[in-house]
């Protein structure tokens, strides 16, 4: 692990996103709360709050951080036949949430697959990302558009 004892402790904010394409079958089934295993994204972002909170115990060289917040959004758009995942995850401390964030949305797309593969096996993960951080030494940056 990188030695963060000298940086100071910031309020470091970080947002990720991604998405998982399926059959517009299967975006109904999670709309009209209708999948085998239940409430599909209230599942998922009860998984994704988790993940946050534990990824430093995934991810070997992550710094176990005191998580300040977590917020997990999702967007439904029938016209993509998609659900996107927004995390953002906030701390007071010496090193960046980016991962945590970023382990959140995974994790999030992976419920949603668990939870509605029996109806759709050819769901696809992707464009997974950190939209923005904030806070920290290296300051504020934004992915490009």
């Amino acid at each position: 692990m990188v030695d963060v004892s000298a940086k100071a402790e910031t309020h470091r904010i970080a947002r990720a996103s991604g998405e998982i394409h399926m059959l517009a079958s299967t975006l109904a089934l999670i709309e009209g709360g209708q999948a085998r295993k239940g409430d599909v994204l209230g599942v998922a972002r009860i998984a994704a709050i988790q993940a946050a909170k534990r990824t430093a115990e995934l991810i070997p060289l992550c710094h176990p951080l005191p998580i300040t917040r977590v917020a997990v959004d999702f967007e439904i758009d029938r016209a993509a036949s998609r659900v996107t995942c927004t995390a953002q995850v906030e701390t007071l401390g010496r090193t960046g949430v980016e991962m945590e964030a970023l382990t959140a949305v995974q994790i999030g797309l992976l419920t949603i697959y668990d939870m509605c593969k029996a109806a759709d096996r050819g769901m696809v993960m992707g464009q997974i990302r950190v939209l923005e951080k904030h806070g920290g030494k290296s300051g504020d940056w934004t992915a490009p558009a």
